[in-house]
């Protein structure tokens, strides 16, 4: 049987500022799940953009598993505890750390903290590190208004993600030839 396809973009269900949860729950677009699930999609337009601009193509494979795991988070945070459906578990934060510790291998370990930035490829890895942890922030406000039991899965997916990607920006940048530029502390 063929899967039924979206044939309009327009519903006009949302024009009140109102949107469906999975299992048809309507909700405010500024509540606390909606906001986590809409930082995720960002999150995912991020990695998205990260990976056009990535010439390491490991990274760039390991984005696309990503972004894959991001649409099954979107998921999980617009569909209240109980319900049936997809959820990230521990399996893909393993499968986050396993990247993070083969990666790790080919860097130097850091002194002090660096600046965000690099080639394109770098520099867009690290705003979407930065995009991971506001959506991180987002299902931890979630988790304090609805129980841990909101997003518990989904905070950790986060917390490696944003890991995964400093590591991958670092990585990105080593294997174009850009040094790191090493923040300053000044006391005047």
């Amino acid at each position: 049987m063929a899967k039924k396809r979206i044939t309009r973009v327009y519903t006009k269900t949302g024009d009140e500022g109102l949107t469906s949860l999975v299992g048809g729950m309507r909700v405010s677009k500024a509540a606390p799940r909606v906001d986590a699930y809409g930082d995720v999609d960002e999150l995912n337009a991020a990695v998205g953009l990260a990976r056009t601009a990535v010439v390491h193509k490991r990274l760039g494979d390991i984005l696309e598993s990503v972004q894959k795991d991001l649409f099954i988070v979107g998921a999980d945070l617009a569909s209240p505890p109980g319900l049936d459906v997809p959820r990230i578990d521990e399996g893909r934060i393993k499968a986050l750390e396993s990247a993070i510790d083969e990666l790790l291998l080919e860097l130097e370990p850091l002194k002090e903290f660096i600046l965000p930035g690099g080639n394109p490829g770098g520099a867009h890895l690290h705003f979407a590190r930065t995009v991971a942890r506001r959506a991180e922030r987002k299902v931890v406000k979630l988790m304090e208004e609805e129980g841990a039991d909101a997003g518990k899965m989904v905070l950790v997916y986060l917390n490696r993600l944003s890991d995964l990607l400093f590591v991958m920006a670092r990585i990105e940048n080593k294997n174009n030839d850009f040094s790191e530029t090493y923040a300053e502390f000044r006391r005047k």
